[in-house]
């Protein structure tokens, strides 16, 4: 089974200390030894992104930052494994990670992925 996990968090609040990037490195390849993750990646600030809009046909596109928003997405993880509580587990250890940098608040989506479109 695979899922993307989305990180969501304040990105106006401070930067993450050494600590922290050194355990989330650690996490990561642990992670990726174990064949549990595919892929990671953090997003670049939304001051540096676009939203586009589709509303009654017509499209507009904004340029960030999109301070109407708290939590952004600041990064993402495509995991492969056995099952949704494989995953949750997984997720878990990302956020003790937390312990490294106590004023840091996130929230992680997780989405199972499909081949195609599969409504409701």
């Amino acid at each position: 089974m695979q899922f993307v996990t989305l990180v969501k968090y304040d990105e106006n609040g401070s930067p993450p200390p050494q600590a922290y990037l050194d355990a989330l490195g650690e996490f990561n390849r642990s992670a990726k030894a174990a064949g549990a993750m595919i892929q990671c990646n953090g997003l670049q600030p939304s001051a540096l992104g676009s939203r586009l809009r589709l509303s009654r046909e017509k499209v507009s596109a904004t340029d960030g930052p999109f301070i109407e928003t708290k939590e952004m997405i600041g990064g993402f993880a495509v995991f492969d494994v056995a099952s949704k509580q494989e995953i949750i587990a997984w997720m878990q250890r990302f956020l003790e990670l937390g312990k490294h940098w106590p004023e840091w608040q996130c929230e992680v989506e997780i989405r199972e992925m499909s081949d195609g479109p599969k409504f409701g």
